[in-house]
């Protein structure tokens, strides 16, 4: 019998629970013509995640580190090999129609648009088939394409999107019934700066005005510490961190990637430690600490021709995690 992992919350306001969860997948290898063999894969480990209603969380590692198995399992798609999930306290293996009526879910790589029908096509389809009430659908569609900038294309053929566009009516589409849980597998993959800027606007106003309970995967730490304060991150199906954005920046040393583009060879820039060089293109790493220098440094540098600096990768962040535990 599972209990719940914190004794003074009462379950109605547990949005996600997974207590002791784990799933295993048998893949099969090739060793030769015509044998092969058996691996276990462990995609989650005796995972423990509690997400309370109203939270927007970040939820994010390695390709591989059990994210989309996290998602199917809430999503009632797999069932686990161990352990209890919950979610909006439901089971989600027996009341997968009914959870799903709460839920919303959006995977980045994946459309649910109708792809030789206009965007509007899609959107009434799902009003008919949810059976949405027309003003509550009407007021929907009208509010998200405000605030995806979607009016310019609401009557134009899907296949003639472009990624940016498709993805900003798919996450309309999947707003249309007011989820109260939303899940979503990186939304923001493949945008360019302005598309990614209105899709993280409004997941946080839905959080703000509509206390949506949010979870989001995403491989780009700028986005997740745009979007979530709280961030989980999995490595080898396990929880590796569970908390601020500001914690775990304090205890990985704030990681920093420096890109300069200059002509001839990788200028030295105080505070920062060189990487590679290519084209004409200068990479740096360097702790937040130093940000001071580092941009003093690169004020000095001749012949610059652009700078950006962003938060390491996720892979790196998790990495350095692992290395302070390991010494």
């Amino acid at each position: 019998m599972f209990k719940w992992a914190v004794q003074d919350i009462n379950p109605w306001d547990i949005a996600a629970e997974m207590n002791g969860v784990s799933k295993t997948f048998v893949q099969k290898q090739h060793t030769g013509l015509f044998q092969h063999e058996k691996r276990i894969v462990h995609a989650l480990d005796g995972v423990n995640l509690q997400i309370r209603r109203g939270e927007f969380v970040a939820y994010a590692g390695p390709n591989g580190a059990g994210k989309s198995t996290t998602f199917k399992l809430l999503c009632g798609l797999l069932a686990p090999d161990a352990g209890q999930v919950r979610v909006m306290g439901m089971d989600p293996q027996k009341e997968r129609i009914r959870l799903m009526r709460h839920t919303g879910v959006f995977f980045g790589g994946r459309t649910e648009l109708w792809w030789d029908h206009p965007v509007m096509r899609s959107f009434e389809w799902k009003r008919d088939v949810w059976d949405i009430p027309q003003k509550r659908w009407q007021e929907n569609v009208e509010k998200y394409a405000d605030m995806l900038d979607l009016h310019p294309f609401l009557n134009t053929f899907v296949r003639e999107l472009s990624l940016g566009q498709r993805m900003r009516a798919d996450l309309a589409m999947m707003l249309l019934h007011d989820p109260d849980l939303i899940l979503l597998d990186e939304p923001t993959l493949g945008l360019d700066v302005l598309a990614k800027r209105r899709m993280i606007d409004c997941l946080r106003t839905l959080n703000r005005e509509r206390a949506a309970t949010i979870l989001v995967t995403s491989h780009d730490m700028d986005d997740l510490t745009a979007m979530a304060q709280r961030l989980v991150l999995i490595a080898q199906g396990r929880i590796a961190f569970d908390g601020t954005s500001e914690e775990l920046l304090r205890r990985t040393g704030d990681q920093r990637v420096l890109t300069l583009r200059a002509d001839g060879q990788p200028p030295v820039i105080d505070g920062a430690a060189w990487q590679k060089s290519e084209d004409g293109q200068h990479v740096y790493a360097f702790s937040g600490e130093q940000a001071s220098r580092v941009l003093a440094s690169v004020g000095q540098v001749k012949n610059l021709r652009d700078a950006d600096i962003t938060h390491a990768p996720i892979e790196e962040v998790i990495a350095g995690l692992y290395e302070q535990w390991s010494r």
